[in-house]
């Protein structure tokens, strides 16, 4: 599952780079699913694309292998992030892990500036003090980690990963 695909730009990559995986995209604006339909149809991919919010996920429990999301976190509020956490290991296969590219925790003093601007957006704060992966192991994550940081012009980019414990339901 691409959470929050938007486009499906990272979708159809994950689709091509896997092309015997069932791949989903799943996004909670219309408008941008009907792009990301067109994309998709345009690639001759073989893709699902799901109306819905990653805090009310509209798929049974124990379903999905892996779940990816890019820069969708930062746009959700506190309560929000915390609820999409805990959807997203309903969801997730026991073992199975769920993979995030979203903004971070500065990493060194250049990266401060845009984080203090970024930051000031109240979605954002969580992600710029680096409180994402305590909320990941609050949920019920384990081996949780931030795998990667990158600078950029808005603010780090931080590459996290968290598994389901192996045997949770």
């Amino acid at each position: 599952l691409d959470l929050g695909c938007g486009t499906a730009t990272l979708t159809i990559l994950l689709k091509k780079a896997q092309p015997e995986a069932k791949v989903i995209g799943l996004d909670a604006d219309p408008k941008i699913l009907e792009i990301a339909q067109a994309k998709v149809a345009n690639e001759g991919l073989d893709i699902s694309l799901d109306h819905g919010t990653a805090f009310e996920l509209p798929y049974i429990d124990n379903s999905l292998d892996c779940i990816v999301s890019s820069m969708v976190f930062h746009h959700l509020t506190r309560e929000n992030k915390v609820r999409s956490f805990m959807e997203v290991l309903r969801v997730l296969k026991s073992g199975d892990w769920l993979h995030v590219a979203d903004l971070g925790k500065p990493n060194n003093a250049l990266m401060r500036l845009p984080s203090l601007i970024i930051g000031r957006l109240e979605e954002a704060s969580d992600n710029v003090k680096g409180l994402l992966p305590e909320m990941l192991r609050n949920a019920g994550f384990a081996q949780v980690e931030v795998t990667a940081r990158y600078m950029t012009l808005f603010g780090t980019i931080a590459l996290y990963k968290a598994r389901k414990p192996a045997g949770k339901l």
